[in-house]
C-alpha cells in the first residue's frame, strides 16, 4: 500500500518542523508539505491532493474552522484539528467535528513538546486516510422526524436500556440516532470515545437538540425513559440493576481496547445485568472496541444492530462485531433509530 499523504497546516514554525521529522518517522506517511495559513494551505491541497490534513484553529488571515467549513463545501478530505483551543472544555471540538473534521486532539501547552503526541497524531492520521468524508447534505423533514412507538405497552416499559458505542465519526451519528429518538424511549446508555472535558459539552448539545434529555453521567445516575446519559471523558460506565431498577456506575480503571471509556465495558455490564432486555448499538469506529461485549449482549439474548459500511466515517468496530457474528442487524445510519424500536 501506498504512504498516506500528510499536509501539515500550522502558523507556528516550530510545530510544522516537529509534525514533519517525527510522522516522516512514521512508517507508512508521508509528510508532502506544510501551510503557515489557510491561503497557502488551499493552493498546496490543490497541487498536492494530500489524503489528510492537519489543521490548527489559531492562524492568520482565517481561522481554522472557517476553513474547515468551506473546505468541506468545495473540497471535501478528511481533516484532524490539532489546536490547543481543545483543551478545556469541548465547544470548539464540537463544532469542529460538526464542521467536518474527523478528529480532534488537543496540544500540549508548548509548541516544542508537540512531538509527545506523535503517535496519537500517527494513529490518528492512519484512521483518518480510512475515512469517508463527503459534502454535507440537508436532511429532508421526513427524515428528521423522530421515530414513534407502535405499541403503547412498550412505551410503558420501563425495564428496557439501550446500549451505545461508538468512535470515529460518533459524534455526528450519535446525533443522527439520538434525535430520531421519541421522549418514550426506554433509556439510553452512550460510550463515545472522547477526551476528558469534552463529553460535557457535548451532552449538553445532544440536549438542545434532542426531544429526549441527555447529560453527562454521574456514579449513581437512574436509567429512565426518555433519558441518555453519555459517559464522561476517560472513566468506564457500568450497568447496574438494583431490583427492577437500573443505575449505573462510573468509575476508573485500566483501558479496555487502549480506550477508557470503552464499549465493551458498558456493552458486558449490559449483558450481565439486563440480559435479553437490552439493545445494543455499534456505530462508526476505528478499531475493535465493543464487539466482543456485543457478542455477549447477544449470547444473553438482547438484541443488537451494527452500522453498515457504507454510512461508517470508518467501519471498524462495526465489521469487528458484524465477523464474530455480534450483530443481527445491519442498517444505514439514518434508519439506525427505527431499527432499535423494531429491535425493542
Amino acid at each position: 500500500m501506498r504512504d498516506i499523504k500528510v499536509l501539515v497546516v500550522d502558523d507556528s514554525a516550530i510545530v510544522r518542523k516537529i509534525f514533519t521529522e517525527e510522522l516522516s518517522r512514521e512508517r507508512g506517511i508521508e509528510v508532502i508539505g506544510t501551510a503557515p495559513d489557510p491561503y497557502v494551505a488551499r493552493d498546496k491541497i490543490v497541487k498536492l491532493k494530500p489524503d489528510v490534513v492537519t489543521l490548527d484553529i489559531e492562524m492568520p488571515r482565517m481561522d481554522g474552522i472557517t476553513f474547515l467549513k468551506k473546505l468541506m463545501k468545495y473540497y471535501p478530505l478528511p481533516v484532524i484539528i490539532v489546536s490547543s483551543l481543545t483543551r478545556n472544555g469541548g465547544k470548539l471540538a464540537l463544532e469542529a467535528i460538526e464542521s467536518g473534521a474527523v478528529e480532534v486532539l488537543s496540544k500540549p501547552g508548548a509548541a516544542y513538546s508537540v512531538g509527545d503526541m506523535k503517535q496519537q497524531l500517527a494513529d490518528k492520521i492512519r484512521a483518518a486516510a480510512r475515512a469517508r468524508v463527503s459534502q454535507r447534505k440537508e436532511k429532508t423533514s421526513v427524515e428528521d422526524a423522530p421515530v414513534t412507538l407502535s405499541s403503547r405497552a412498550l412505551q410503558e416499559t420501563t425495564n428496557k436500556v439501550i446500549a451505545i458505542g461508538a468512535s470515529t465519526g460518533g459524534t455526528e451519528a450519535l446525533k443522527e440516532v439520538l434525535t430520531r429518538f421519541p421522549p418514550t424511549i426506554p433509556g439510553v446508555l452512550v460510550v463515545q470515545h472522547m477526551p476528558p472535558n469534552f463529553t460535557t459539552a457535548f451532552a449538553e448539545r445532544l440536549n438542545n437538540m434532542c426531544s429526549i434529555a441527555v447529560k453527562e453521567a454521574e456514579d449513581g445516575d437512574s436509567v429512565l425513559p426518555g433519558r441518555a446519559l453519555i459517559a464522561p471523558g476517560n472513566y468506564h460506565m457500568l450497568l447496574r440493576r438494583s431490583g427492577a431498577r437500573y443505575h449505573v456506575s462510573v468509575k476508573t480503571g485500566p483501558m479496555v481496547c487502549h480506550q477508557r471509556p470503552s464499549a465493551d465495558v458498558l456493552f458486558n455490564s449490559s449483558a450481565q445485568y439486563a440480559g435479553p432486555n437490552a439493545v445494543g448499538v455499534i456505530l462508526t469506529g476505528m478499531g475493535s472496541d465493543g464487539a466482543q461485549g456485543l457478542l455477549k449482549m447477544r449470547e444473553a439474548g438482547g438484541r443488537t444492530i451494527g452500522q453498515d459500511e457504507a454510512t461508517c466515517v470508518v467501519y471498524g468496530m462495526p465489521k469487528e462485531a458484524a465477523k464474530l457474528g455480534a450483530v443481527e442487524k445491519v442498517a444505514p445510519l439514518e434508519r439506525i433509530a427505527q431499527g432499535v424500536i423494531n429491535l425493542l
